[in-house]
């Protein structure tokens, strides 16, 4: 089951800015986690042509694999 708490749908975590060279950036709460190119760009740029927030997040979240396993904290505060 995808999305099993509903992150991907309440809280958007994911932005992506689109760079030159077909390239694009990924953010996870504002933070850089990875810049993708190729066939993962196209697969960006078509999810965005269709308008849905949610396959654009899963799709984000996919492409980002596991970078994140539970015990990240989101902010920087301490």
């Amino acid at each position: 089951m995808e999305d099993k708490r509903n992150i991907l749908r309440d809280e958007q975590p994911f932005l992506w800015k689109m760079l030159k060279d077909r390239k694009a950036m990924i953010y996870w709460y504002g933070r850089n986690i990875k810049v993708i190119k190729g066939k993962e760009v196209d697969k960006l740029e078509k999810a965005i042509a269709v308008g849905d927030d949610y396959k654009i997040q899963l799709l984000l979240a996919k492409i980002t694999g596991h970078f994140k396993h539970g015990n990240e904290r989101k902010d920087e505060q301490v």
